[in-house]
């Protein structure tokens, strides 16, 4: 009998699961893991939480249906707590394991731990494959090398829109088999070193973790409101939970592919009509791609204050007071102010609300960059690691900007995208 493990990270799904996909037609049996990685719920460098409340329990929601859609297959979730590269290993001397899979990483720490994992399992003779599940469109298609991207956007898009073609989606399984996996338990916010934080009920939309709610939220935002055929009019809304897709937090989780996505903008093009704002949707994926692929061919780079430009940048030396003051929305900047206090409370922030804060961050305060960012890592429900790092290294003039500093002026942009104060109220008058 051959026992295969599959471990789930941020692939949380079965839809579009190329991973769990090969895992069955390889094994007579699976099992099924998720480990709660210590590294995950540690402090960082920079002092904030690596995995903050909100995310912890957007993640939480995602396993519970991640298990129940599992268990209508016959097989459930086995949760694992500790390093991946001791707890996995341990999985496979138990169960007799020849073979683990597992989706691809590109980010340096995340390579690590996937490095740490091999090793091991070389060890022990167990073979280790890794997919490449977590993009539109997937590496071996595009029309150049990792090494040879273009480090501008829109040389990369056109591209490859003109010379590499979106793979379909893979269907769900109907069935897998499995050894008897034991009820589903779940570590308490307590066993993570968190404190449950709720989330405000001004929230912009309320996440819900899982595949479920993913394919809820689009069948939402497509079928039901048509809100995909205003996308790029509104987009750049503050208020409310359909002025965007916000399928963000389930993509990040992995809840939900961007092929999927991809696929049911297709099918409702052809009932509703095709317009600049289904395309928008798919420019917004591939934006999400681009950072992805830049993760993978500058590694370590984006973690660097210089970038990768390898550019010096001045940064303001006594800096903790004011850091604190733009976490809590104190600066006296009120677009600024909203748009913090509604991260803090919600863990959700607008993308025009994100693109501010972090300008602010960045050339009136003249703060390193990495501290913003690192704090985006812990607050956000709909954290990326390569969307996170890519776009705030974008805003501090050390990532893919072709026109280096990115300057927002912010009382400008509240007037033009919160004309009438709607949001600023919203957040700044208890």
């Amino acid at each position: 009998m051959k026992t295969s493990i599959v471990w789930f990270k941020t692939d949380l799904r079965l839809h579009d699961n190329e991973t769990l996909l090969k895992a069955i037609a390889q094994s007579n049996s699976i099992i099924t893991v998720y480990c709660f990685d210590e590294a995950h719920f540690g402090t960082t460098e920079y002092g904030f939480k690596k995995t903050g409340s909100y995310r912890t329990q957007f993640l939480l929601e995602s396993l519970k249906d991640l298990d129940k859609s599992l268990r209508a297959l016959g097989s459930g979730l086995l949760i694992l707590k500790g390093k991946p590269e001791i707890e996995i290993p341990k999985m496979v001397q138990q169960f007799k394991v020849s073979k683990v899979f597992a989706k691809r990483e590109v980010a340096f720490e995340e390579k690590q731990t996937e490095s740490l994992v091999q090793t091991t399992l070389f060890k022990l003779k167990c073979e280790f494959e890794t997919i490449s599940t977590s993009t539109l469109y997937h590496a071996e298609d595009l029309p150049f090398s990792i090494k040879d991207i273009p480090d501008v956007f829109t040389n990369f898009r056109k591209k490859t829109e003109k010379d590499a073609v979106i793979r379909n989606a893979f269907e769900a399984p109907k069935e897998i088999i499995s050894p008897q996996i034991p009820t589903l338990e779940l570590p308490s916010f307590e066993a993570l070193d968190l404190e449950f934080i709720p989330i405000d009920k001004r929230a912009a939309i309320h996440f819900k973790g899982g595949e479920t709610e993913a394919i809820k939220r689009l069948n939402h935002y497509f079928f039901e409101t048509k809100s995909l055929s205003i996308y790029k009019e509104t987009r750049n809304g503050l208020v409310g939970s359909d002025y965007s897709s916000k399928f963000s937090a389930w993509l990040s989780m992995g809840c939900i592919s961007p092929r999927f996505i991809y696929q049911e903008i297709i099918k409702y093009e052809h009932q509703f009509g095709a317009n600049d704002s289904t395309y928008w949707l798919v420019f917004e994926l591939m934006w999400r791609d681009y950072f992805r692929f830049m993760m993978k061919k500058y590694n370590a780079k984006f973690f660097q204050k210089a970038g990768i430009q390898s550019k010096g940048i001045q940064v303001n030396k006594n800096n903790q007071h004011q850091l604190q003051e733009w976490i809590d929305g104190k600066t006296g900047v009120d677009f600024v102010d909203a748009n913090m206090l509604e991260l803090k409370m919600t863990g959700f922030m607008s993308n025009r609300g994100r693109q501010n804060v972090a300008s602010y961050l960045c050339n009136d305060l003249k703060l390193d960059w990495r501290f913003g960012a690192a704090y985006f890592e812990q607050q956000l429900v709909d954290y990326d690691v390569c969307s996170n790092w890519g776009n705030w290294a974008y805003l501090a003039g050390v990532g893919n900007d072709p026109r280096g500093n990115r300057y927002f002026n912010i009382e400008k942009q509240a007037n033009d995208y919160d004309k009438n104060k709607a949001f600023r109220n919203l957040w700044l008058k208890n």
